[in-house]
């Protein structure tokens, strides 16, 4: 059962949904993420979490400009999170460091999934 948060699910537009899936399952240890699923109909790959779910589609069309932001318990979570995607290959977008502009104690780092999008996670829980 689902205990809190805001958003139930979320699906995401890609061009290609092999692609986007490796790079979900690449990040999803770090990310907070439960084990992938496909489904077929429209052809998907579901993500779990705890409080939530997105799903990467096929359509073709990827979500234009999306920026997702992941939670991580601590810095640990940020720098493994960062790492992962870049020795997978991915593009960094903002290596991990804190955010003071955001908030003091923002912790994060950013890189692109295959379709662009700005894929982040953020550690809130610092001393600020």
């Amino acid at each position: 059962m689902r205990r809190g948060g805001n958003l139930d699910h979320l699906w995401i537009r890609v061009a290609d949904l092999e692609a986007a899936t490796r790079f979900y399952a690449t990040i999803a240890p770090h990310a907070g993420i439960g084990a992938h699923r496909r489904l077929a109909d429209p052809p998907r790959t579901l993500f779990p979490g705890t409080s939530g779910s997105f799903s990467v589609v096929e359509d073709g069309t990827p979500t234009a400009g999306l920026h997702l932001a992941f939670p991580a318990a601590d810095d640990e979570a940020v720098r493994a999170f960062h790492r992962a995607a870049l020795e997978a290959g991915y593009a960094d977008n903002g290596a991990p460091g804190e955010r003071p502009q955001y908030h003091p104690g923002y912790y994060a780092a950013f890189v692109r999934d295959p379709d662009g999008a700005n894929v982040e996670v953020v550690n809130h829980h610092r001393p600020g």
